[in-house]
């Protein structure tokens, strides 16, 4: 289970990384259309369009590399004051949910992408289903990584967070 661990960290810094640059780029693209708009008189129109498709990526690529390491959305207040076994079971079952939203994400963004790849982005000139693929490799890490959280809790490996928490002292 390490090994797959060290992996699955692995890509989850590739992700981050394409996330940075999905960022970078998409400041450029935004600033190019500002410069195009106010100084040459003459804005590009695919500048928008590929800021958006850039956001996309960088959004759910960095959503994906938060729920492996534990800073998706949750109530971690409650957390805090349970018992170790309790609080394994309750973030299994957050697991569990975050699973099966990303396995959603994937498959209508799937479903999406089939939908509208005939169809042509006027500004760009690619299919507009290419706006959708960020959505199926999104949730398809967001599977994986949490279905890693879940081995790695059974397996006895560390939590990304909440480890140390004062419950464990007090039972």
């Amino acid at each position: 289970m390490r090994t797959v661990a060290i992996w699955f960290g692995r890509l989850a810094t590739g992700a981050l990384w394409l996330s940075g640059i999905g960022l970078v780029l998409m400041t450029g693209f935004t600033a190019w259309q500002v410069w195009g708009r106010f100084v040459l008189n003459d804005s590009p129109s695919w500048t928008e369009p590929a800021s958006v498709l850039m956001m996309g990526w960088f959004i759910l690529l960095g959503s994906a590399v938060g729920v492996r390491e534990g800073y998706h959305l949750g109530f971690d207040i409650l957390l805090v004051v349970l018992p170790k076994n309790v609080r394994m079971m309750l973030n299994t079952v957050s697991d569990v949910a975050v699973t099966a939203f990303g396995g959603g994400m994937a498959w209508y963004g799937y479903l999406l992408a089939a939908g509208t790849w005939n169809n042509v982005s006027p500004a760009m000139q690619i299919p507009v289903g290419v706006g959708y693929i960020p959505l199926i490799f999104g949730g398809a890490l967001i599977v994986l990584f949490s279905l890693e959280r879940i081995c790695r809790r059974f397996a006895g490996l560390e939590e990304p967070h909440l480890e140390a928490a004062p419950a464990d002292s007090v039972s």
